[in-house]
């Protein structure tokens, strides 16, 4: 018999962050934009072209990007597809493939004038018409920021896939090491200084670090406490929620509370970062304030887009808003199988 809960309670971690939902007004226009090139470029097969459309990429973008021009917008959602494209084709049990593929995207992104080689992944050209897009308008600080934090991402990728490949379980400071580089959250901030010509010395001042990884906390816990429920009924137990019932011995109930109690404290740690930001005079200040009011949005954003999107939830449109208002959602039945390797 199963003994677990048929519930389960989804804490409402954002209930007092200071930085509303907002979206920005070209969603629709640039949605649909998306939309059709995803269609024309034919690099996902019907099963995941679904996929796709439920996740509605471009909602979270306008959500986290709440104020840039609609070009801007455009570029972003392209940026975050991108990732959707890295998580497609990399969602194999060959490892060696996943690093091609990495490689690939690498020097994609290096040579962005550079013609793909004929009979070459897609995944190249897709990234390299992306690249070749966003450094048009973006300043050569910022693109040197994105390829670094990039770079780190589809490595955390090919360490996840080796991950699934020999059934490896990391503990929860290990998991969340590596979760971080997944969760895609810093290359994200690329778009915040795209035009600011953000210097070296506020980039990774110690301060403005430490904030980039208190939010790139937020969305990942955020991130595996709402994907929880569709992960652990496809046996991907690549969840912290996951983690924490493995190795502290908790059911769901307790794992949940104790993310919820991990994002409460990151969440205080953020505030109060900010007070820390020092100055470097008042040019430069306006800048460091748009650039970590977008962090702030990324964190508020993520969590909206999670209750909204189709992802986690299927077509059940109107149950959603039931989900948020009550915090309890059906706990999905888990195949007897044996957890993908």
């Amino acid at each position: 018999m199963d003994s677990r809960p048929k519930m389960i309670y989804l804490p409402d971690t954002m209930i007092n962050w200071p930085w509303p939902r907002t979206i920005n007004p070209h969603y629709e226009d640039v949605k649909a934009e998306i939309d059709a090139s995803i269609r024309d470029i034919k690099a996902l097969g019907p099963e995941s072209l679904a996929a796709f459309d439920k996740c509605d990429t471009a909602l979270l973008i306008a959500l986290a990007y709440p104020n840039v021009p609609r070009e801007h917008l455009r570029v972003s959602c392209d940026m975050m597809n991108s990732f959707l494209f890295v998580d497609e084709y990399t969602s194999i049990d060959n490892r060696t493939g996943v690093k091609e593929i990495v490689n690939i995207v690498i020097d994609a992104l290096h040579n962005p004038h550079k013609i793909r080689p004929e009979g070459e992944c897609i995944l190249g050209e897709i990234m390299r018409q992306f690249w070749a897009r966003a450094i048009q308008s973006a300043s050569l600080s910022s693109q040197r920021h994105f390829l670094e934090t990039y770079t780190a991402y589809l490595h955390g990728v090919a360490a996840e896939a080796l991950d699934h490949e020999q059934g490896h379980r990391r503990s929860i400071d290990d998991y969340l090491k590596l979760r971080r580089y997944t969760a895609g959250l810093k290359p994200c901030l690329f778009i915040n200084e795209m035009e600011m010509g953000l210097p070296d010395e506020v980039f990774y001042h110690p301060v403005i670090m430490d904030l980039a990884e208190c939010t790139t906390n937020l969305v990942l816990i955020d991130n595996d406490m709402i994907s929880y429920n569709k992960e652990q009924a496809a046996n991907d137990d690549h969840n912290l929620v996951s983690i924490v019932m493995l190795e502290l011995g908790l059911d769901i109930s307790g794992a949940m509370a104790w993310a919820a109690h991990y994002h409460a404290e990151v969440g205080k740690r953020f505030i109060e970062g900010l007070a820390k930001v020092p100055s470097w005079g008042p040019s430069v200040d306006v800048l460091v304030k748009e650039y970590l009011d977008g962090m702030a949005m990324w964190a508020r954003a993520n969590h909206s887009w999670g209750y909204e999107t189709q992802r986690y939830w299927g077509p059940t449109t109107g149950m959603r808003p039931e989900i948020q208002k009550t915090r309890l959602v059906p706990l999905l039945p888990r195949p007897d199988r044996k957890p993908r390797k």
